[in-house]
């Protein structure tokens, strides 16, 4: 099968981070990209602004009306739709081509030189950063991102289509349809156990994906990862690691030791460990691919971040808010981290949208771990996404296993309330579920509170 044979490209589900980044790709490559969606968002606008056509209603007479047909139109689900789906069922009935986003990565990763990253966390900011590196260097590739970059405003970083660069997910497994060149491991922490059942699982698949590297290929893996490759890790002796490590004016200034040789004057903008961590390895594999060192070094300074990544909404001395997507225990102790270290001595707010009764449940005891470390705590209600109530497990039943005296169980409607009236000086709400569409009216209450 060739993309090249079909005019039209039919999303099911195209306001997805990830999907739409696809639309984006395709629209550049001059389809007639047409689509479904749930809801009406700032990304299902933007498309429709490049050219996209989008409809809102799950109505089988929008694509049996002769438009199109099975030799014409390509039809991209994600996973996160239902079998019951009518569009979904109609073009399966009449055996178009339907193929999940993952398999149409896979195809284009077939026919390019691809730079893949994995892991549990930090997938989306490595992608984001390499991607970015990659363009300031000029290298005639694509970067497919699961996040809006603050750069581009995309999540699409467009130079060409020699070169790909992805975030190979391992949700649903769906990494194994790559065929990468190069591909990082960041992370292998225990996550998405309702597919995987065991973390042991988890972690075969992940070796599992690392075989996909032709022989020549290379693998990066930070330090402490049970998985053999090109180690990386801060100042630790790894095979690239950050060294001589300050911060001056809010930004990290440090050096990188490779294989061969020591760079210097580096500079990144981006709080937290972490970031340190996705920022290097995202260097390691531009430097191994050859970019020079000049423009991995302009790349870096230049990199603004993805947009829920820890983004500043308010930056005053007296108020501070952040949002950022951590939705599992380590993403919310690197949040924690990044605060701490950026303001040492302020009182420091957390409101936290858990996301999935399956994670919650699973990782109950390491939430209630993680949340306690912040000052004090707004908890609100699960975002189910893609499932149904899990009897005994709701946001009530984790606030009794968090262990500190400042804490509130709230709805969403009882939020800025709570917040006008708090006496933290430093805000952050997390969450993967729609806690993002309360950042407006969080940041105005701050705003007029402080």
């Amino acid at each position: 099968m060739q993309l090249k044979q079909f005019t039209y490209i039919y999303f099911i589900g195209i306001g997805g981070i990830g999907m739409s980044a696809l639309a984006r790709y395709f629209l550049l490559m001059n389809k007639q990209v047409h689509g479904y969606d749930k809801t009406l968002s700032e990304v299902t606008n933007a498309l429709q602004d490049l050219g996209a056509t989008v409809s809102f209603e799950d109505d089988k007479d929008l694509v049996e009306n002769g438009l199109y047909n099975a030799s014409n139109t390509l039809v991209i689900y994600t996973p996160a739709v239902p079998d019951t789906h009518q569009q979904l069922g109609f073009f399966r009935s009449q055996n178009f081509t339907v193929l999940k986003r993952s398999q149409i990565l896979g195809l284009i990763t077939k026919d390019t030189f691809c730079l893949a990253v994995s892991g549990t966390h930090g997938k989306t900011t490595t992608t984001s950063i390499l991607g970015h590196l990659m363009k300031v260097a000029n290298v005639n590739m694509t970067a497919f991102l699961g996040g809006i970059t603050e750069n581009y405003n995309s999540n699409l970083i467009v130079n060409g289509t020699e070169v790909s660069v992805v975030e190979a997910d391992e949700f649903d497994r769906s990494f194994l349809t790559l065929s990468p060149d190069m591909a990082c491991v960041t992370s292998m922490d225990a996550d998405h156990l309702d597919i995987y059942n065991a973390k042991s699982a988890l972690e075969d698949s992940f070796r599992e994906f690392t075989k996909r590297l032709p022989e020549n290929g290379k693998l990066f893996v930070r330090n402490g990862i049970s998985l053999s490759g090109i180690t990386y890790g801060i100042n630790d002796g790894s095979d690239y690691q950050i060294k001589n490590l300050t911060i001056e004016n809010g930004a990290y200034q440090f050096g990188i030791q490779t294989p061969s040789a020591y760079i210097d004057q580096l500079t990144l903008n981006l709080p937290g460990r972490h970031n340190l961590e996705n920022a290097l390895v995202a260097f390691a594999m531009a430097y191994e691919y050859g970019c020079d060192t000049v423009s991995l070094r302009e790349g870096l300074a230049t990199y603004r971040g993805v947009k829920r990544r820890f983004t500043y909404h308010i930056k005053r001395s007296d108020c501070v808010y952040i949002d950022d997507y951590a939705h599992h225990p380590e993403e919310i102790k690197a949040v924690h981290q990044a605060v701490r270290e950026l303001y040492p001595n302020k009182k420091v707010m957390a409101v936290f949208q858990p996301h999935l009764y399956s994670r919650t449940k699973d990782f109950a005891n390491e939430f209630a771990e993680t949340l306690a470390l912040f000052d004090a705590l707004i908890l609100l209600d699960i975002y189910p996404a893609r499932e149904l109530p899990i009897a005994g497990i709701n946001s009530a039943w984790l606030f009794d296993k968090i262990a500190m005296a400042n804490k509130q169980l709230l709805g969403k409607s009882e939020l800025v309330e709570a917040l006008r009236l708090s006496d933290a000086t430093v805000f952050v709400s997390m969450g993967a579920g729609d806690i993002g569409n309360e950042v407006s009216s969080i940041k105005q209450t701050l705003s007029n509170a402080h």
